[in-house]
């Protein structure tokens, strides 16, 4: 603690996360959680809108900014010329220049195309002008024994081939030709534009592997800041918020944050002010999938940097804790806080939710049900290929939106004659999910193997518990543990389709006798936010040297 620093009555705690607070549970609970307990809490968000948002978030400040992404979209809006790529546009500007270009080209073409319409028209009313000044033919014709039908043929056979002559006169092929050709090469050119932004923002391959590893080896931890200027561009955004906030204690969630805290309370304690770090990490960097190795490296290298700087260590699993004090050769074990829902009861409101009705399952059909992100290595598809194993059951997906992975899904669902026992719900606040959840049979956790999944119980599956589910998990460690050692829910192997609706088949048979396992004294209230947020708040006073402005740090 810094000497001849006194702490305010009412600390400022502000929170910095790289999304945009929707849907993400933990982070909401923290700064409402601190909030209540009397700390002046500002979370600072992404805006999904493009403009600076500031609203409430329970008695926590919610500020959302606009993230221009100045640096790391520079590169992808002009990638520059290459070997790679030698057609493509080298800047943004250009081809937005070469399109508008070929836009006036087929206005012009459309311009004289009508011009030549009107000749065209002009041209047939004089023919049938002077086709019928022509008596003496007439006569002739009749004369010679034909018909009127014979004289209108030859009439017509007249104009038929003036205007051949004419088209041939002033057809416009050369022009539509020309314009065609710029068309292509316009198409061609955007085509290699657009493989040069994408390869900018995901690069992959030989060549930038061997940069990126060069990148790392010779500026060390310091490389991110040539691997990934996306971390850049939340420092010039977030940055100056944080500075005008000046806040006595910053907590960064996730591994994109902890660049940004660390660097401002380095900024204030030349200022001449206390600011503590507290790195909140909600995943194993080194697990996470990474969009290439240059990202990988980059991300590595910044929590690497700034981690151990970081006055305390927060994280969701004991597993992880370690892992992570032996990685970074933190002083003290982090902190262990469950993302856990709340023991608290729901509002009226709330508990009007129902999943069952939601989805129009009558009582007494078997409903299973996933909540959470519908990325790939969840496991979803291994739910949609078990369903004709299992016949009359139907399944939720509680999903943000309706992404391509779920449409995908569904398509799938369709081939398989099951789509009407496959249902997909948006998702509800936070503090309404488990009465929401109530209504299903069985909660499901089909995830696949990944270093991420094996370390930690996920959200979802505190909230089945809270909500009385039994389960279904796959084989991922420390849950298909857990499971097996409380009798909840049964196990299969991630990726099985056979395994998994045979541990349903299971689970549906005898329910009662899972959902007693949550009957333990203690489970439930260990596994809430109640006694999470106590803990969390303990290490906010600890590092504070102080309580909030009520004198008591709520647990």
């Amino acid at each position: 603690m810094t000497q001849g620093v006194v702490v305010p009555a009412r600390a400022r705690i502000v929170m910095i996360v790289d999304n945009v607070v929707d849907g993400d549970s933990r982070v909401q609970k923290t700064a409402m959680s601190a909030a209540d307990a009397g700390y002046d809490v500002v979370l600072i968000g992404r805006s999904p809108e493009g403009r600076r948002e500031e609203m409430r978030l329970g008695a926590a400040t919610l500020v959302r900014l606009p993230q221009p992404l100045s640096l790391y979209g520079y590169r992808r809006r002009n990638p520059g010329r290459s070997l790679r790529w030698p057609l493509a546009y080298a800047t943004r500007d250009k081809a937005v220049h070469q399109r508008r270009q070929l836009d006036a080209a087929r206005r012009n073409l459309r311009d004289v195309t009508a011009q030549i319409n009107v000749d065209i028209a002009q041209r047939e009313a004089s023919l049938f002008r002077r086709a019928r000044k022509r008596p003496l033919k007439a006569l002739a014709l009749l004369a010679m024994g034909r018909n009127r039908r014979e004289l209108t043929a030859q009439i017509n056979g007249d104009l038929a081939r003036s205007r051949s002559s004419f088209f041939r006169r002033v057809r416009r092929r050369p022009l539509k030709t020309l314009v065609l050709l710029r068309h292509l090469w316009y198409g061609l050119r955007t085509y290699e534009y657009n493989r040069a932004s994408s390869h900018h923002k995901e690069p992959h391959g030989p060549i930038d592997d061997l940069s990126a590893r060069a990148w790392r080896l010779v500026r060390g931890r310091g490389a991110w800041r040539r691997l990934d200027l996306l971390l850049t561009d939340y420092e010039l955004v977030y940055g100056p918020e944080i500075d005008r906030l000046q806040p006595d204690l910053i907590h960064a969630h996730d591994f994109r944050m902890i660049g940004i805290a660390v660097r401002a309370a380095a900024r204030a304690t030349a200022a001449g002010r206390r600011c503590r770090v507290v790195y909140d990490a909600h995943e194993f960097m080194p697990g996470v999938r990474a969009h290439s190795l240059r990202w990988r490296l980059a991300n590595e290298a910044h929590e690497e940097q700034y981690a151990p700087a970081a006055d305390a260590v927060v994280t969701v699993s004991p597993r992880l804790a370690e892992m992570l004090q032996q990685r970074h050769r933190l002083r003290e074990l982090p902190t262990v806080v469950l993302n856990a829902p709340s023991m608290q009861e729901p509002t009226s409101s709330a508990k009007q939710l129902d999943l069952r009705a939601a989805c129009g399952v009558p009582r007494g059909t078997p409903l299973l049900v996933y909540s959470g992100s519908p990325a790939a290595q969840r496991g979803l598809a291994t739910v949609v290929e078990a369903l004709p194993k299992l016949p009359d059951v139907h399944v939720a997906f509680i999903v943000p939106g309706r992404p391509a992975s779920i449409m995908e899904l569904e398509r799938r669902a369709v081939e398989l004659d099951v789509a009407d026992r496959l249902h997909v719900r948006d998702y509800v606040p936070q503090d309404q999910v488990v009465a929401f959840l109530r209504s299903a049979d069985v909660g499901l956790v089909p995830i696949l193997h990944q270093p991420n999944h094996e370390i930690a119980l996920i959200t979802k599956y505190f909230e089945y518990a809270h909500a009385r589910l039994p389960l279904v998990v796959s084989d991922v460690e420390t849950m298909a543990r857990t499971t097996r050692q409380l009798g909840n829910g049964e196990v299969f192997t991630a990726g099985d389709v056979d395994g998994f609706a045979a541990a349903t088949a299971a689970v549906l048979a005898d329910p009662e006798r899972y959902s007693k396992a949550y009957d333990q004294p203690g489970l439930l209230e260990g596994w809430s936010w109640e006694t999470q947020a106590g803990v969390l708040l303990d290490l906010y006073a600890r590092l504070l040297g102080s309580t909030p402005r009520s004198g008591q740090a709520a647990a």
